[in-house]
């Protein structure tokens, strides 16, 4: 019973950490990231949901992040789907992980238009997932790509009628990031951007 306390009490952590980011305004998001960023760096240290191992919390300091940069906040337009493809990944002992295509992303970013699929996770109250990759990923950010949405876990950086707010800032890694024994749905191949998205969280470095 204790493990799945807390569970709980790690995505309610996160709930309340997004919860914060969301209802900063505009000249605070500098602050909002730093607290954020401190917040999430105190769980991988001292939760017992921390997707580390309790060796790697020994030498763990901080995970490592690009600068941040406001151009690198922006919103996005939702676009409807007719092909709503469904994705499947094999999670080991946690059964199949099931995502849909819902939505396009159409976003101005670095004098560019870009595109992302938006899904939704399919079972029991489902939630919003946002993974991405782009052309950092094996040299400066983990090799599987990042997330920036996954609203069952608390990752939700916001919505409001036909937008999406998309702050590359608070991209993150993935749990398989920092340990194999984690099994994690990647990208897929057409959440791809052609350009380096140079925000977020960085490859994780095991001492």
């Amino acid at each position: 019973m204790t493990d799945y306390l807390a569970l709980a009490d790690w995505r309610r952590a996160m709930a309340e950490m997004y919860f914060a980011v969301r209802n900063t305004p505009k000249a605070g998001q500098l602050f909002a990231w730093q607290d954020w960023r401190a917040r999430r760096n105190n769980l991988f240290k001292n939760h017992q949901q921390s997707p580390l191992e309790e060796k790697q919390k020994v030498h763990f300091r901080a995970l490592p992040y690009f600068d941040f940069d406001p151009d690198w906040r922006v919103l996005g337009n939702l676009k409807g789907v007719t092909n709503r493809e469904t994705y499947r990944v094999s999670l080991g002992e946690d059964g199949l992980f099931r995502f849909t295509r819902v939505a396009m992303i159409q976003f101005p970013v670095k004098n560019t238009i870009a595109e992302l699929s938006l899904y939704w996770i399919e079972g029991y109250g489902g939630g919003l997932f946002l993974p991405f990759r782009d052309a950092t990923n094996g040299i400066t950010t983990f090799g599987g790509g990042r997330y920036l949405f996954d609203t069952i876990k608390g990752a939700d950086l916001g919505t409001k009628d036909d937008t999406i707010v998309l702050d590359f800032n608070y991209a993150y890694n993935p749990s398989c990031a920092y340990h194999p024994r984690w099994v994690c749905p990647s990208s897929p191949p057409e959440n791809k951007l052609p350009f380096a998205v140079t925000a977020g969280e960085m490859m994780f470095q095991d001492m």
